[in-house]
């Protein structure tokens, strides 16, 4: 349990305080108007605690505080400090799914609109979530008849750049065909802004172009371009019928719905721009802390717009209940957006209905979540303690973690290294190890090597304690080799040898099946029906794929070395602008050395070096027949 420090080295200042463990994991974060006054309250009797704010203090071995100016910086540092750490006694928000965006890529010099899921990234405009990628498409698809920009790939682009044909999309006019410069780079950002303003809500100015421009080609009586015209007026007509108007024009809001119990909350977002639901977006936390609904709203806002750009926070954020200090998290939000941001409850009208529906959404996410949890969960711990019970294991092994071995003949060796957790795969956990000292097909030495690396990394870091980028802390409850009696034995040598004994380790043999364990000479055998042996397996060809995978990445990379990798002069940047422009090696084959030489950015000599290792010759012959005057050297 952590020892209480001195009243009087605790400052009265705002700040963050951090509770560590015995490894100095940070296990909670938290912030504080006044460090001193919050940090006292931890540590009063522990029957006046809550209950799982008294578990914490338990698990805690330490208790560290940084000083900072104001609590706004304070929220800033709390937030930051969790999204690197993870602590397992502070809320998390964990989306129900990966939703889809719509992406424009201003950042490319010919933008092009895509479907795009993750983080987002610098140079893109996002617009959503969607619930449904097919959603995005179908909106697209009626968008690109009006604003035909580019969706096709770089490398699909560059390909009919140098065919100097169009794809099929420009025949089908759903694209202006910038690949082979049918449109001034001018036009072609036109037409990304026009299409950029549409999907913010400026639609208005869009319609009446269109329409003024298809009735004058009436007129003029130009009735083929009067005709595409109405196509691309209905098709923008359709796309704003399928966002639903909720507001005026002017108005720029979210909406924040939650449904909880004393374990999890379920939270659904809209987002309201320019008066129209353009998109939404689902997320569960878990209710790790003992958070009234006031200050599990506030933490909801701090993990939702933490990480946001300033186009993604509104001018208004409506709450089903105003957040403990309001006012905190509004100068919060503000610093983001750069301008002010309110947080309130709407009292009546349109949007106190509109938030209503939301919060509906959320309950009915909420009892469909639960009742997915329950089987999965309920599943997961039989088949955890069924496993614990045939392996004679002390505790259920709620962290599995599995090595495998790939190479080919021995060379390009790798290893790899998966986890699962509470039965489910844990993928940032995965590692895999390029083996450096295991010589030919030794399938022992590449195993003990993998296995010392991992560990001996645990070690360090468990006496280093918690710091940024570390891989390795969590030791595992089961250590699963894939293999017989011979991988089992180098594994519990390794851990022998590093003071490890405590950790329970197994191998799979995959022929029958079996596993065997230390100190018993016969495998301990697992009906094959049996959910236990299932998990065993899982984790054991999860560790075959992701081995197998790297291996074919390391395999391919030492296959196709390029022929230019070794030219003299020829660094990365000039080698991919020689590629660029000219496509492959075959057809830098085609060019004479004088060809290479008259490209300007290209050095004579560098020039004459790639031409010579393309062809076999040695350089110093080229390079002296480049020189003015000099003749090559001939025969006798």
């Amino acid at each position: 349990m952590v020892l209480r420090p001195a009243t009087g080295t605790i400052p009265e200042a705002p700040g963050s305080y951090q509770f560590k463990d015995a490894q100095g994991r940070i296990i909670y974060v938290g912030k504080a108007k006044s460090l001193r006054s919050r940090l006292n309250s931890y540590f009063a009797s522990p029957e006046l605690l809550l209950p799982r704010t008294r578990q914490m203090v338990a698990s805690a071995e330490t208790v560290e505080w940084i000083e900072v100016r104001n609590e706004v910086e304070a929220l800033f540092l709390e937030f930051n400090l969790i999204k690197r750490h993870k602590p397992r006694f502070n809320i998390r928000l964990k989306d129900d799914k990966s939703y889809p965006f719509l992406a424009v890529t201003l950042h490319e010099e010919w933008p092009r609109a895509m479907v795009m899921r993750g983080a987002k990234k610098k140079g893109i405009r996002y617009f959503g979530p969607y619930a449904h990628a097919y959603a995005i498409r179908e909106t697209l698809d009626l968008l690109l008849r009006t604003f035909p920009i580019r969706t096709c790939t770089q490398s699909k682009f560059d390909r009919h750049h140098r065919l100097g044909r169009p794809c099929l999309y420009a025949h089908i006019e759903k694209c202006c065909a910038p690949c082979v410069g049918a449109v001034t780079p001018d036009e072609y950002d036109d037409l990304v802004q026009e299409l950029v303003d549409f999907l913010d809500g400026e639609t208005s100015g869009i319609l009446h172009r269109l329409e003024r421009q298809m009735l004058t080609a009436a007129d003029e009586l130009e009735f083929e371009r009067a005709a595409r015209l109405r196509d691309q007026l209905a098709s923008v007509q359709k796309a704003i019928e399928r966002q639903q108007m909720v507001g005026t024009k002017e108005e720029d809001y979210d909406l924040l719905g939650l449904a909880e119990d004393e374990l999890e909350a379920s939270v659904q977002v809209f987002f309201v721009r320019r008066g129209r639901v353009v998109g939404r977006k689902g997320l569960v936390v878990d209710k790790v802390e003992e958070l009234t609904t006031p200050a599990l709203i506030g933490r909801i806002i701090e993990q939702l717009y933490g990480d946001a750009q300033s186009d993604d926070v509104p001018r208004e954020i409506l709450v089903p209940e105003a957040p403990e200090d309001c006012e905190l998290y509004q100068d919060f939000l503000g610093l983001t957006r750069g301008t002010k941001v309110r947080i309130r409850v709407p009292q009546r009208g349109a949007k106190r209905e509109l938030l209503a529906t939301v919060t509906r959404n959320a309950a009915d996410a909420f009892a469909r979540h639960k009742l997915k949890r329950a089987s999965d969960h309920n599943a997961r711990a039989r088949t955890l303690m069924a496993l614990q019970d045939a392996l004679g294991l002390p505790e259920a092994p709620l962290r599995i973690e599995c090595f495998d071995i790939a190479h080919i003949s021995g060379t390009d060796t790798v290893a790899s290294m998966v986890v699962m957790e509470d039965g489910l795969a844990k993928r940032s956990d995965y590692r895999r190890f390029k083996l450096r000292h295991a010589e030919g097909n030794d399938d022992f030495a590449s195993m003990e090597e993998a296995l010392t690396r991992r560990f001996s990394n645990y070690l360090k870091e468990r006496d280093e304690g918690a710091h940024a980028g570390k891989r390795f802390s969590y030791p595992p409850n089961l250590l699963l080799i894939d293999g017989g009696k011979g991988q089992l034995g180098v594994a519990v040598r390794v851990l022998e040898e590093l003071g490890l004994e405590e950790i329970n380790v197994a191998s799979l043999a995959k022929k029958f099946e079996e596993v065997y364990l230390p100190d018993r000479a016969d495998p301990v055998r697992i009906a094959r029906d049996s959910a236990a042996l299932f998990l065993l397996q899982q984790v054991r060809d999860e560790a075959h794929r992701f081995a197998n995978t790297y291996h074919r990445n390391v395999r391919g990379k030492s296959m196709t070395q390029s022929v230019l990798d070794d030219v003299p002069g020829l660094g990365p940047t000039r080698r991919t602008r020689l590629l660029k422009q000219f496509g492959s090696v075959k057809r830098l084959r085609e060019l004479t050395v004088d060809e290479l030489q008259e490209l300007s950015w290209l050095p004579d000599n560098v020039g004459a070096a790639v031409y010579a290792k393309l062809h076999g010759e040695a350089v110093a012959s080229l390079t002296r027949m480049s020189q003015p005057g000099v003749e090559g050297d001939r025969d006798p």
